[in-house]
């Protein structure tokens, strides 16, 4: 099934749907008084204000290549060298006042549009990331999710929900769609015999299953993907589990944040199935 609304796939729109999110976090950030930018969020060790430092930081280095020349001290939540990479620009900006962060964030916003509206870009120009260099179409999903995704935990500490049915949270969702084979088969090991299917209630509306059969190879249960032409024709005493959540709970649970005792979702099929499922769909760097 199709996702509704479906997420953009030109590069206009797709610009659009990561300049609309990371707006939404500048103006969420002009309505905090300071000890709301101090609220502790999903995010270990963040802040809101470092939610949104993290983004000016990231987003100041997809521009300039550029990382701040500062000392990440050791911190418990920085467990990688991508977690200390990450650090770099929210360790920079600690000692200032949130209000400044948003003026930053706003003013790094307006250049990255304007770098990405050049005429000569295309969806596979190569461009930096964090990963190493990739084509633009793919950075731009990645990186709208990932500031899609901050931005509900922001919304989440500061209690003001809201952009789940943007083209932001559509990108978040198709990409959790194509990760959802490798999920539930080799992730959350649910084996042979088995159909897993999410069903999503809204707002960004969609339904993704998953096969699970033997591997051919390496012997490996593997995933193959429903709704997408294949037939499902295993077994006819294959068990088919219905997992059935709102896009605000996959989307939490694919962002790793929080437990399955914090979302609410109903299950038609193996209760087993559905909580291993629940338990390793995080997908995000």
């Amino acid at each position: 099934m199709p996702l509704h609304p479906a997420a953009p796939e030109d590069l206009p729109g797709l610009v659009a749907a990561f300049q609309q999110t990371v707006q939404a976090i500048v103006e969420l950030g002009r309505n905090c008084g300071d000890r709301e930018f101090d609220l502790p969020t999903a995010c270990p060790g963040w802040t809101v204000k470092d939610q949104v430092a993290h983004v000016v930081g990231l987003e100041q280095w997809m521009h300039t290549g550029q990382l701040p020349g500062v000392r990440v001290p050791d911190y418990g939540h920085v467990r990688n060298e991508l977690g200390h990479f990450m650090e770099k620009g929210v360790e920079l900006r600690r000692g200032m006042r949130g209000s400044k962060v948003v003026d930053e964030l706003e003013t790094a916003l307006a250049g990255r549009v304007e770098a990405l509206r050049r005429p000569e870009l295309t969806l596979d120009t190569v461009v930096r990331s964090p990963f190493g260099p990739k084509p633009l179409g793919e950075v731009l999903r990645t990186r709208t999710m990932d500031v899609w995704t901050h931005e509900q935990d922001i919304r989440q500490a500061l209690g003001r929900p809201g952009d789940l049915d943007s083209g932001a949270a559509a990108v978040f969702m198709e990409l959790l769609f194509a990760h959802l084979p490798r999920l539930v088969a080799r992730e959350a090991a649910i084996p042979p015999g088995n159909v897993v299917i999410l069903d999503v209630t809204g707002p960004v509306l969609g339904r993704a299953g998953v096969w699970v059969e033997e591997g051919e190879e390496d012997s490996r249960p593997r995933g193959i993907p429903l709704f997408s032409g294949v037939a499902h024709d295993g077994d006819p005493d294959d068990v088919f589990t219905t997992i059935t959540l709102s896009t605000d709970a996959v989307t939490r649970r694919a962002a790793g944040r929080g437990t399955l005792e914090d979302i609410h979702y109903t299950v038609s099929g193996d209760e087993d199935v559905a909580r291993a499922v629940l338990e390793n769909l995080a997908f995000t760097p």
